[in-house]
């Protein structure tokens, strides 16, 4: 069976039972005025929090004669912009399309918030990553174009690596031995910070060591947030955290910060979109650091995970324009000069399959001077394909994320065990979907 057979059955699942309702409040694609209607070019309001992408969307009104659109930047997450377009919708006076997070797409299924656009994207499959175009696909139709992605990567001070004789580890167990060596280097240093404050970059790493947390069945979710797998990633860092391997801290903190740029953190495992970030917390370190897969559980072989999947652009439930709106979305993030503005204002790892047509991952000099040279993008290109696809996120997504978020901070102040903090959260999160009235498997 293909991955998008696979893939296909899961969605079908997903559609039934949890989602079922939303499906069918969104089963046909919405009316409305569509481009060109003679009366001037139709007006639509986008919503995103990315940085600069004021450039594509002035890229596109300078190309469009029968579309304009209207930036309006928000807050990224539950509180902010999605809170905003949820209430938009509610109001009946939402934004034409939207920026969500994919771990967000199903809860927005669930509130009836997003439209049904596959008659105006559904034959665009091929122009895009097969697993990040998935997620916006449910029984068979569209919500969603897919916009960018955070696949994995090791960032690392390679001077510090160099002249402790220590080459990238390309092995968890090669990840381990090295932290033992760095830490004997220097009191002040460690390979990594185990940055308990991430949901994001904890997921990533059971996602990566093989764990499937939410199975749709029928009319239930299967939740298995202490899998196998994961209890094994747990005790792993539980290992490190136990050697004192690595440092416990807040990733993006003012103290991490500092430890990035003095070399008392060595390594970020992050998404594609963290070279800005190092970059821009440690210039003067230009040259020193080199980026490499993130390590394996078995020598050989290639799985890859990201931070937090990825973002995508929907058109909202009410729009006055869903045709419209259906073409800038699938414009944005296909137009091969659209994408590499998105890709160089830091907007993620581009979801559409022609890399070669993106100019700014072809030739990006400051990005390769910072690293040594090293063309980064291609760690990323191959990362990205090696996204475990089984990954599928379930609704109430910012509800895992604060549990697990909240348990694994709390087993870490008080000492307690990693593994029991996954526990915690498979009860909680369980807890938490029953609440909202979703059937959850035995």
């Amino acid at each position: 069976m293909s991955q998008r057979d696979r893939r296909g059955i899961r969605a079908t699942a997903v559609a039934a039972g949890a989602l079922a309702a939303a499906l069918a409040l969104t089963s046909c694609a919405a009316g409305g005025d569509g481009a060109g209607s003679g009366d001037g070019p139709v007006e639509i309001t986008f919503q995103s929090w990315v940085p600069n992408i004021d450039r594509a969307v002035d890229a596109f009104n300078e190309s469009h004669d029968d579309i304009h659109v209207t930036l309006e930047t928000i807050t990224a997450g539950p509180d902010g912009g999605y809170a905003k377009m949820f209430s938009a919708v509610q109001a009946g006076d939402p934004a034409d399309v939207a920026q969500v997070g994919y771990d967000a797409i199903p809860e927005f299924l669930v509130n009836g918030a997003v439209e049904d656009i596959t008659d105006y994207v559904g034959d665009s499959a091929d122009l895009f990553t097969e697993w990040q175009w998935n997620t916006g696909v449910f029984d068979d139709r569209v919500y969603a174009v897919p916009q960018a992605s955070g696949p994995l990567g090791q960032f690392y001070r390679k001077d510090i690596f160099d002249s402790l004789g220590l080459a990238a580890p390309t092995t968890w167990d090669e990840f381990y031995e090295a932290a033992k060596v760095i830490r004997a280097s220097d009191p002040n240093r460690y390979i990594a910070a185990f940055a308990y404050n991430q949901a994001p970059w904890l997921i990533g790493l059971s996602q990566q060591g093989g764990g499937a947390w939410f199975t749709p069945e029928d009319d239930a979710w299967s939740v298995a947030i202490d899998d196998e797998a994961t209890l094994k990633v747990a005790e792993y860092w539980q290992k490190l955290i136990d050697e004192d391997l690595v440092k416990l801290e807040a990733d993006m903190s003012s103290e991490w910060n500092a430890d990035i740029q003095n070399g008392n953190v060595l390594t970020w495992i992050s998404g594609s979109w963290a070279d800005a970030i190092v970059r821009g917390t440690a210039p003067d370190t230009a040259g020193s650091w080199a980026v490499s897969a993130v390590p394996q559980w078995n020598a050989g072989e290639n799985v890859s995970a990201t931070w937090a999947g990825g973002s995508a652009n929907v058109v909202l439930k009410g729009s006055k324009h869903p045709e419209a709106a259906a073409e800038f979305a699938l414009w944005l993030n296909s137009d091969p000069e659209s994408v590499s503005t998105l890709t160089s204002i830091g907007a993620g790892w581009p979801a559409i399959t022609d890399l070669d047509a993106v100019e700014s991952l072809q030739d990006d000099p400051e990005v390769f001077a910072f690293y040594g040279g090293q063309n980064i993008w291609d760690v990323f290109a191959e990362s990205d394909a090696a996204v475990a696809s089984d990954w599928t996120w379930p609704p109430l997504s910012q509800t895992l994320f604060a549990d697990l978020t909240d348990n694994v901070k709390a087993a870490v102040e008080q000492g307690t065990p990693l593994p029991e903090a996954y526990v915690q959260t498979q009860a909680d999160f369980t807890a938490a979907l029953e609440d909202k009235g979703i059937s959850v498997a035995e």
